[in-house]
């Protein structure tokens, strides 16, 4: 189920990071999110595990047992906090219920294939796990769930090694068989240590002052009260307060161990009332002849009414997968066991319902040398109990299965609910995603026609005020002879050419980090400075215009077949900039420093970068290479000192371009 995955994405994430999780999710092709009621794939997870044990460099077993770990604590998370506390008193009880909380937890993941345990106690107090799996390899989730539990509720280290792995398939239909020893080391801090020795000494003191007050009469009562229990319970031989050092520890309550069981001299219920309170159970023996049945799975199967008939003709196990045997039932005697009838076994015309499952536990009778099936239908919805034409009258009052049915109904239902507004969840956050992505181009789009401060207050429906700026370098560029050109071409040609040379000066703009105004034509316009002020406005123009006359020359003339020429025109000044009209907005520079500009542009001569005074003072120490070219007549200006820019001496082709 999904929940496995989002558990393994979940490690991942908490421990490596996002970044991890991307990469490895990418690497083992799968999605980035998994929906927890929904069934996937084995491979899926296999090759999750595989590619974690490649990009964290990492063994397998090493990553199963850290995933066995957090598997533990993400299941607490998720809800079953208190039902896996609640399994047993102790680490062997715990284990021993855990086919029971799988077989539950399958009434509502219906498809869930989940593993089985068996566990032995040994002598000196280590135990054997028995795990039988379908799915290999899997193995060493086993010692880091079963070690985080221990630690965590009966507050025990153990250590798991694998002392027997064998394959299983033809004797219980798992394909792994794996035995594991466990050892068990209690965690008794210092403080609780010394606080239980000196408790015990009390204890002793204690005893002896109250066997003092202890008077014949009290001891009298005490045997006579014992005594009204019957010959089969045993005198009392310990005084009172030896009977309750037995029970409780002083002062505390604290059990020290378990009741002892009063039972009758014979059975106080006879054999039809027995049959009746209990509709749904089987007594069978050694050679699985039916010795007894409830009346309810009589009516159910009515083979069963021919007493002495062999158990395995009406029935297959289905849970634990053993072979239909005393000897390997014996085995798992502590599991639930789920019987299912054989079809070719029942009436002609019961053939097309679907077959009856049962599910108890199985409990040894040594002096009948009879085995007791107590079981109840194993029906997950009213559906289910209307298709095999059941009813819930067919289900004794006492049986909890009746409450476990109209619940599940509605277990599932929520569960359905769940499920559906989890898909809802999903595909919310992909739309969520998708919606990122077009925000994503739309700003880009934006913030390459606007500057990025601007687009953002215009977004927020704010108004733009116009920003004053003491100094910036503008630059215009136009295309030598681009009137002749057009003149000669068709008009394909021209946008074709243009979009050429446009697409090389844009990425240059990027690599010299200056922004780009507007384009009229063949007229290309930059400035540096605006909209954000830096000191280094003139050089990065400068750099900006090597690149241009660089690139042009990567342009062909569609009429001559040449590269096309380019003059570029550098001014340095005070500017004013703001934003122009609503529709379709233009962030603008006004000032008598953008006419300069485009003078110098205008009055430049080909494949050269024509300079004003002001733009050649702010260059002239910055390692560039600068000729004069004297005072010249700009058209409403007059004469004027002009210069060309050469070279940058201090920086390659490669780095003016942008290049590795």
């Amino acid at each position: 189920y999904g929940f496995i995955n989002t558990c393994l994405k979940s490690l991942v994430v908490e421990k490596y990071g996002e970044e991890t999780w991307e990469k490895l999710r990418l690497q083992a092709g799968v999605q980035d999110s998994f929906l927890t009621f929904e069934v996937y794939k084995d491979e899926i997870t296999m090759q999750l595990v595989d590619k974690a044990c490649k990009v964290l460099g990492v063994p397998a077993d090493t990553v199963l047992r850290e995933f066995g770990k957090y598997f533990f604590e993400f299941c607490k998370r998720s809800g079953y906090d208190h039902m896996l506390r609640t399994l047993g008193g102790n680490l062997y009880e715990f284990i021993e219920n855990l086919d029971a909380l799988h077989s539950y937890l399958s009434l509502s993941y219906q498809e869930m294939n989940a593993p089985s345990f068996r566990v032995e106690k040994n002598e000196d107090g280590s135990m054997h796990l028995h795990y039988y799996s379908d799915r290999r390899g899997l193995c060493h989730i086993v010692p880091g769930i079963i070690g985080a539990a221990a630690l965590d509720f009966f507050n025990i280290e153990i250590s798991m090694k694998i002392v027997n792995q064998t394959e299983e398939e033809e004797r219980t239909g798992k394909k792994e068989h794996i035995v594991f020893l466990v050892t068990q080391t209690p965690l008794f801090p210092c403080k609780e240590r010394n606080e239980f020795s000196s408790s015990s000494r009390c204890l002793v003191d204690s005893e002896k002052q109250f066997e003092n007050q202890l008077n014949k009469e009290d001891l009298e009562k005490a045997k006579n009260a014992s005594g009204d229990r019957g010959d089969s319970v045993c005198p009392v031989k310990k005084s009172h307060w030896k009977t309750l050092r037995g029970i409780i520890t002083l002062g505390k309550g604290k059990l020290l161990r378990g009741f002892d069981p009063v039972y009758p001299k014979s059975l106080w219920i006879d054999t039809k009332t027995f049959c009746n309170g209990l509709p749904f159970h089987m007594v069978f023996d050694k050679e699985l002849k039916v010795k007894q049945a409830g009346v309810s799975i009589q009516k159910i199967v009515p083979g069963l009414q021919t007493m002495g008939i062999c158990l395995d003709q009406y029935f297959r196990i289905i849970h634990p997968e053993v072979p239909f045997t005393i000897s390997s039932i014996q085995k798992f005697i502590n599991s639930q066991f789920v019987f299912q009838t054989r079809r070719e076994m029942m009436p002609e015309s019961w053939k097309e319902r679907p077959m009856l499952e049962l599910r108890g536990q199985m409990m040894w009778m040594e002096s009948l040398q009879c085995m007791l099936y107590l079981c109840s239908p194993l029906l997950r919805t009213l559906h289910e109990l209307e298709e095999r034409q059941m009813h819930i009258a067919d289900i004794a009052p006492h049986d909890v299965t009746r409450d476990l049915i109209l619940l599940n109904q509605q277990r599932l239902a929520e569960m359905e609910l769940s499920n559906q507004l989890e898909r809802k969840k999903e595909e919310l956050r992909i739309l969520s995603k998708h919606l990122e992505e077009e925000k994503k181009k739309t700003e880009a789009l934006l913030y390459a026609m606007l500057p990025q401060h601007v687009a953002n207050q215009l977004k927020e429906g704010k108004r733009v005020e116009a920003g004053e700026f003491k100094e910036c370098t503008i630059l215009f560029s136009d295309v030598v002879t681009f009137t002749n050109i057009c003149a000669q071409c068709e008009p394909i040609q021209i946008v074709l050419m243009l979009n050429s040379m446009y697409l090389r000066f844009d990425r240059l703009t990027t690599v010299h980090d200056v922004y780009k105004v507007e384009t009229i034509g063949d007229a290309y316009m930059v400035v540096g400075g605006v909209p954000v002020p830096v000191p280094t406005h003139a050089e990065r123009v400068a750099n900006f215009a090597l690149g241009m006359i660089m690139a042009a020359k990567g342009v062909q003339n569609p009429v001559s077949g040449n590269p096309i020429q380019i003059r570029v025109g550098i001014h340095t000044g005070p500017v004013l900039a703001g934003v122009v009209g609503e529709k379709m907005p233009r962030y603008c520079l006004f000032g008598d420093t953008v006419n300069i500009a485009s003078r110098m542009e205008s009055h430049g001569v080909p494949s050269k970068i024509h300079l004003s005074s002001s733009a050649y003072q702010c260059l002239k120490y910055k390692n560039f290479e600068i000729t004069e070219r004297g005072e010249i007549e700009v058209k409403g200006k007059g004469k004027m000192h002009t210069y060309f820019l050469i070279r940058n001496k201090s920086a390659t082709e490669n780095e003016i371009m942008g290049r590795p």
